[in-house]
């Protein structure tokens, strides 16, 4: 195995193994990590301790002159100083010069060459070595020898916690980044997707600043071209679902880039949730957590099966898996310019129709709204469908105010002649308790026609309340499913309720509104 020299970053620990292949960190995980061990089916099982999940209020930007101007501050993107984020450093520093091993991944993020970015990641835990070698752009041994220095260096200090006297800090856990010291310390959690959304982050605010859209979205490419389409959607709306599709070539299933060559992967791997998986339900993930793939927080037996319906250490069990354990992914994770975008919710109220077209402005509109809606039962208090709004489809993962992201998108569209669908895969013929919940085979029928093209001349008629244009005809699906109004008994009760969530729309953009462009207003509902 590989050592390296990290003295120059004042770590003096004599056993650093740099790029180790899996093997080598799955012996490295059973020796030195007590409750490692090796599924059935050969995936390494490792636990991230206290943290199940991200932490987002506890993660902090420096606050610097070149880069304070870009930055949208307030609750996602709290600030620090410099003075903060050196002696977080130094905390992570000490650690991990008292640690008897440690681990460096060199990679990449981003598939495309000429915007590709060098990380380097430093850990002293082998799980989280293998799961940045899993998440990030392998690279091969020409480019591991010319390396060179990274463009961006991750400090995992994440067994040690931040000093919560330390100014700026509000728990014993920090995440903290410095777009001026291309740095990023973690403190206090051993959540590993802490690393992952770090270097999404990075690319949040690299990539708007060379007019590249970066998004927190799958993509599929049509095998028979060079063109893709992409699919937005918070959780529980289906993106991962309906992008695991036998038809389309996989290009990834949650961080891409849209540049001026089409679009591209940012990462090597894919981070799938666990929970309740099984071969019927998504045979290309489950499928793909074999030796080499990362197994997080899950309950295994004497024989070492994974219970995954067992949420005894938390209901956000992952698995982690290179992108080549998918069939048909596309490699290198890169194609065209899409055909078309595709805006997913999940809309409980039951008002939203399966599928209608955007114009550009309410394409932009309905990007910053970020829509879905939880239903009662989902958690503790939820008696009635509850509207979630995330803007740009992953608001913890912004830099720069969503409008400037719509705005790119808005460009891109208008250069590359792309079509904008929303797609409600929720209920239909009243709210959640009275209707019912969409077929996913409708909902599978409907991007089956928005990929063949069926759609951009089927009929439509304008939503009086939205103003889209729902679409009325679609090969699959029953006409009555497509036109919500007419699948509820009670036409008054879907009055209302749509008047009801055309109010939370527009109560929830007014915080976005004096940021953003006005004709991005026009693009919403009206009551």
């Amino acid at each position: 195995m590989k050592t390296i020299d990290l003295s120059s970053y004042g770590i003096t620990s004599k056993t650093v193994l740099r790029n180790a292949s899996p093997p080598a960190l799955y012996m490295e995980s059973i020796r030195f990590e007590p409750d490692a061990s090796i599924s059935d089916e050969g995936a390494l099982i490792a636990y991230s301790g206290e943290k199940t999940g991200r932490s987002p209020k506890d993660k902090r930007i420096v606050r610097h002159p070149d880069s304070e101007n870009d930055i949208w501050w307030g609750d996602i993107n709290v600030e620090i100083d410099s003075h903060t984020f050196e002696i977080n450093r130094q905390r992570a520093l000490d650690y991990l010069n008292v640690c008897p091993h440690l681990y460096v991944v060199d990679a990449f993020a981003g598939w495309d060459p000429d915007t590709q970015i060098k990380i380097r990641v430093i850990c002293s835990r082998p799980y989280h070595a293998l799961f940045m070698h899993t998440m990030l752009i392998r690279p091969t041994d020409e480019q591991l020898e010319n390396f060179g220095e990274p463009d961006f260096i991750i400090y995992n200090a994440g067994k040690f916690p931040a000093n919560r006297h330390t100014e700026g800090m509000s728990s014993k856990t920090s995440i903290d980044l410095s777009f001026e010291d291309n740095e990023m310390v973690i403190l206090g959690t051993e959540y590993a997707g802490e690393m992952k959304k770090g270097v999404f982050t990075l690319m949040q605010y690299l990539m708007p600043k060379q007019g590249h859209l970066s998004m927190h979205c799958s993509a599929t490419a049509d095998p028979d071209s060079d063109r893709s389409a992409v699919l937005f959607g918070l959780s529980g709306t289906g993106k991962t679902t309906l992008s695991a599709d036998p038809k389309r070539m996989l290009i990834g299933d949650d961080e891409h880039v849209w540049s001026d060559k089409g679009i591209f992967n940012i990462e090597g791997g894919c981070y799938a949730k666990a929970i309740d998986l099984t071969l019927e339900s998504e045979p290309d993930i489950f499928n793909a957590l074999h030796f080499g793939a990362v197994l997080e927080n899950v309950v295994y037996d004497e024989n070492h099966h994974v219970d995954f319906t067992d949420t005894s250490i938390t209901e956000n069990t992952r698995g982690a898996y290179p992108i080549n354990f998918i069939k048909n992914a596309q490699l290198p994770c890169i194609a065209g310019h899409p055909t078309d975008i595709i805006f997913l919710t999940c809309d409980a109220f039951g008002v939203l129709p399966p599928v209608a077209r955007l114009s550009e402005k309410q394409a932009m509109y309905h990007f910053i709204s970020g829509y879905t809606a939880k239903v009662a039962g989902t958690e503790m208090g939820i008696t009635e469908p509850t509207a979630t709004f995330s803007a740009c489809f992953g608001a913890p993962f912004l830099v720069m105010h969503p409008s400037r992201y719509a705005e790119l998108l808005a460009e891109k569209l208008q250069k590359h002649n792309v079509n904008v669908w929303l797609v409600n895969t929720g209920w239909t013929g009243g709210g959640n308790g009275v209707g019912s919940r969409i077929k996913l085979r409708y909902s599978r029928a409907i991007v089956d026609a928005i990929y063949q093209g069926n759609l951009t001349e089927a009929p439509t008629f304008t939503d009086p309340t939205f103003g889209f244009e729902t679409v009325t005809e679609c090969p699959g699906v029953p006409s009555e499913t497509l036109q919500p109004r007419n699948a509820w008994a009670d036409k008054n009760a879907y009055d209302e309720s749509a008047k009801k969530l055309a109010s939370l729309f527009i109560q929830n953009f007014e915080k976005y509104a004096a940021s953003s462009p006005a004709e991005i207003k026009d693009g919403g509902p009206a009551i």
